[in-house]
C-alpha cells in the first residue's frame, strides 16, 4: 500500500515471538506488533479505550485482547470483536525484506474511501458493500447517550448504515464513561471534567450523526413516533431504546424532609457524582445504603479519601446474589481490612435531618453521618414507550438481535435478552450493555450474524481487579483455585458438573486470557475437564 513516509526498520522476523505482541517506537509513534507466522502486523500500542499497553494483552485464536477491560480485536485486520473499545485499531503499513521487519509511521489508508483507516472501521469496507444513499435518508433514532446507545451510534457506521443516525439523550454532556463515577470521582482520583469521552472529540460531527439534548416522553412503536419537550416530533425507520436504568431510593421514614434532599444521594450522572465528590470533600462519615456493586465499589472509593464509611445492607455479606455467600466473604474480608465498617443483615428505616444526619435502622440501631448515598438497584427507563409489553419490572424482552417489535429494538438495562438455556435475563452492567448495543446495530443495519454474547464485566476494590464471565442464576458448587485469601484466585460456578459462570481476580493465572479461554467453555465444560 503507497505512503508518503519511508518505511524504517523495527525488528528482525527471528527476534519476534509467535504470537507474543512487542511495542517497538517510529519515530514518535508506538506501535505494535504481532507476529503469525512469516506475517508481521502493525497496529496502534495502546487500547482505543482507556490507553491499556496492548503488548500486554494476550493473543487467542485469531485475537488480540486487551490485558486491563478484555477489549478484543482481530489480529489480521485490527477491526473491534468485543468492546469496551468503540473503535478498531490503526493499521500500519508492514513489509519484511531480508529477514527484517519495516513499518511506516503514517498509518494505512484505505484506496476505496481515501479515509484513514482508525478513524472507523466503516472506511475499510468498500462502496459497494453500502446501502445506496436514498433521496430520503431512513432515520435511525438511538435513545439513550450511555453505554448501549453509543456503541449502536459508533457500530452502525462500521456495519456500513450511511444513513441518518439521530441519538437522542436528556444529558447536555457528550457521551461519558459512567465506569468512572463510583470509581475515582468519589474518591478525588478523577476531577468530575476529566470523566473520559466514550468517543473522540469530533467523531459525531465526522461520522454524520446527529445529537439532540431533549427528555423523550413518548415512543409510539405503532406510529414509530417520538415526542419530545420542548422539540418537534421525530418520525422513525426503526429506532433503539437504550435509556438504562432510574436509580432507586428505598423508602425511608422522613425522607420527605426538604433539608435531606442534598444528603440522601443516588449515583447515576455527572451531576450525581459532582455533588458526591463536593460532599465526600467535606464528610468524616458516609452510610452506604446496599451491598452490590455500585455501593462497595463507592464505599473503597470514599475509604480512599480515609473517610468512615459504613455499609449498610440486608444480606449476609456483600454480592451474595450475585456470587453467592462463598465468595461474597472474599469481598467483605476486602473491605474490612482496608477500613470499611459493615452492618449486614438490616435496613435503614427511617432518617433524621440535623447535623449530622441521623439514620434509624431496622434493628433500633441508630448511625450518625453527613450523607448517605443509595446503590440498591435500577428501575428500567421504559415509562415513555407505548405500543410494546413491558414486563412487571419495566424491562422490554428482546430475541437474540435486540428486536422488541418490527423495527425496534432495545439494548442495556432495560433489554431481557435470550442467555443460557434461552431464558431471559436482564443485566445491569456497563460491558454487557455496550454488547447488546452492538448487537442491536448489527442487526439494524442488516449486517448478518456476530459473536455469540457471554456477558463479562469488571469491578474494582481496593486496587484489586475482579473479572467475572457468565451470568449463572443458580449453581451447585463453587470450584476453587488459588488463594482467595491473597486475592489471587478463579473461582467457577458449576452447576450439574458444567461451569455456568467464572470470578477472578485479575493479578493471576493469566488474567489477560482467562475469560476468553473460559467464555469458549461456558456451559460445555465439565469442572474437571
Amino acid at each position: 500500500m503507497p505512503t508518503s513516509e519511508p518505511m524504517q526498520k523495527v525488528a528482525a522476523l527471528a527476534d519476534l515471538e509467535e504470537a507474543r505482541p512487542r511495542r517497538v517506537k517510529l519515530a514518535d509513534t508506538p506501535i505494535l506488533l504481532i507476529r503469525t507466522g512469516n506475517t508481521v502486523h502493525a497496529y496502534s500500542a495502546d487500547c482505543p479505550h482507556a490507553g491499556a499497553p496492548l503488548e500486554e494483552g494476550a493473543v487467542c485464536h485469531g485475537r488480540l485482547i486487551c490485558p486491563w477491560h478484555k477489549a478484543t480485536f482481530e489480529i489480521d485486520s485490527g477491526a473491534l470483536v468485543e468492546p469496551p473499545a468503540l473503535l478498531p485499531l490503526t493499521r500500519y503499513p508492514v513489509k519484511i525484506d531480508g529477514g527484517d521487519v519495516f513499518v511506516s509511521a503514517e498509518p494505512a489508508v484505505d484506496a476505496a474511501d481515501g479515509v484513514i483507516e482508525a478513524q472507523h472501521a466503516a472506511t475499510q469496507r468498500s462502496d459497494a458493500a453500502r446501502p445506496a444513499k436514498t433521496a430520503t435518508p431512513r432515520i435511525f433514532a438511538i435513545v439513550g447517550a450511555g453505554a448501549a446507545g453509543t456503541a449502536a451510534c459508533a457500530a452502525l457506521r462500521e456495519f456500513g448504515y450511511r444513513e441518518r443516525i439521530v441519538l437522542i439523550d436528556d444529558d447536555a454532556h457528550a457521551p461519558y464513561d459512567r465506569t468512572v463515577l463510583s470509581k475515582f470521582v468519589p474518591s478525588g482520583e478523577m476531577k468530575i471534567d476529566a470523566v473520559p469521552p466514550l468517543l473522540p472529540d469530533g467523531f459525531f460531527e465526522q461520522h454524520q450523526i446527529e445529537r439532540v439534548h431533549a427528555h423523550a416522553t413518548r415512543l409510539d412503536a405503532q406510529r414509530r413516533e417520538i415526542e419530545f419537550d420542548g422539540k418537534p416530533l421525530l418520525r422513525y425507520d426503526a429506532a433503539l431504546i437504550a435509556t438504562g436504568g432510574t436509580p432507586k431510593m428505598p423508602p425511608l421514614r422522613g425522607s420527605e424532609d426538604p433539608a435531606l434532599n442534598e444528603r440522601l444521594l443516588l449515583l447515576r450522572n455527572r451531576a450525581d457524582a459532582a455533588r458526591l465528590a463536593e460532599l465526600a470533600a467535606q464528610a468524616k462519615h458516609v452510610v452506604v445504603l446496599g451491598g452490590g456493586f455500585i455501593g462497595l465499589e463507592v464505599a473503597a472509593s470514599l475509604r480512599k479519601r480515609k473517610l468512615r464509611v459504613t455499609v449498610v445492607s440486608p444480606t449476609e455479606v456483600p454480592f451474595e446474589k450475585q456470587f453467592g455467600a462463598e465468595l461474597g466473604r472474599i469481598f467483605m474480608k476486602l473491605h474490612e481490612e482496608n477500613g470499611t465498617t459493615f452492618r449486614m443483615r438490616t435496613q435503614i428505616e427511617g432518617v433524621e435531618a440535623g447535623k449530622p444526619l441521623r439514620a434509624r435502622l431496622s434493628g433500633g440501631d441508630k448511625l450518625d453521618c453527613d450523607f448517605i448515598v443509595a446503590g440498591t438497584g435500577v428501575a428500567p427507563a421504559t415509562d415513555f414507550v407505548t405500543g410494546v409489553a413491558h414486563n412487571d419490572d419495566g424491562g422490554l424482552n428482546v430475541d437474540a438481535t435486540m428486536r422488541v417489535a418490527d423495527n425496534l429494538y432495545a439494548a442495556g438495562d432495560v433489554a431481557a435478552f435470550p442467555y443460557g438455556d434461552n431464558r431471559r435475563v436482564r443485566i445491569e452492567h456497563w460491558r454487557v450493555a455496550q454488547q447488546l448495543g452492538r448487537a442491536a446495530a448489527r442487526a439494524m443495519a442488516g449486517a448478518g450474524d456476530g459473536e455469540a454474547l457471554v456477558p463479562f464485566f469488571w469491578t474494582d476494590h481496593f486496587d484489586r481487579n475482579f473479572n467475572y464471565l457468565g451470568h449463572p442464576q443458580s449453581w451447585d458448587e463453587t470450584v476453587m483455585t488459588g488463594s482467595p485469601d491473597t486475592y489471587e484466585f478463579v473461582a467457577l460456578l458449576c452447576k450439574h458438573g458444567f461451569v455456568a459462570g467464572a470470578l477472578g481476580c485479575a493479578a493471576t493465572l493469566n488474567s489477560r486470557v482467562w475469560p476468553k479461554r473460559c467464555a469458549s467453555r461456558l456451559g460445555a465444560m465439565r469442572r474437571d475437564g
